[in-house]
């Protein structure tokens, strides 16, 4: 399974963007889809992942209520709505792929693709 992250870019605090991770490969839609986060000098941390089929999702308590993931299956498409941005946010986000939730929870994954780069200034 290939991961490909688009969407990123600079915004000012308060505002919105929408990060795109497109899955390809025989097994693309097998596998629950999530984000992660990085920045220097911090841990890697989880941000949101949604079930195969779309029905499960799960956030971390840093973005719930603010960010939002959603996938379309037919063009093995995830997505991560990001609103309410705050500086805390920036960082290089990651798109992973599992088989479960619970492992994407524990920062785990079968595939990750490349990251793309959100700066959100203050």
């Amino acid at each position: 399974v290939q991961l490909q992250a688009s969407g990123g870019g600079l915004v000012q605090a308060g505002g919105s963007l929408r990060l795109s991770c497109a899955a390809s490969g025989p097994t693309a839609g097998n596998h629950a889809l999530g984000w992660f986060r990085q920045t220097p000098g911090k841990e890697r941390e989880f941000v949101a992942a949604i079930s195969r089929s779309g029905d499960m999702t799960s956030y971390a308590g840093s973005v719930k209520g603010r960010f939002t993931i959603s996938r379309d299956n037919d063009k093995n498409l995830a997505s991560l709505q990001m609103n309410r941005l705050k500086p805390d946010d920036t960082a290089v986000y990651f798109c992973a792929a599992d088989y479960t939730i619970p492992t994407l929870e524990r920062l785990g994954y079968a595939y990750r693709g490349q990251g793309t780069l959100v700066t959100v200034s203050s």
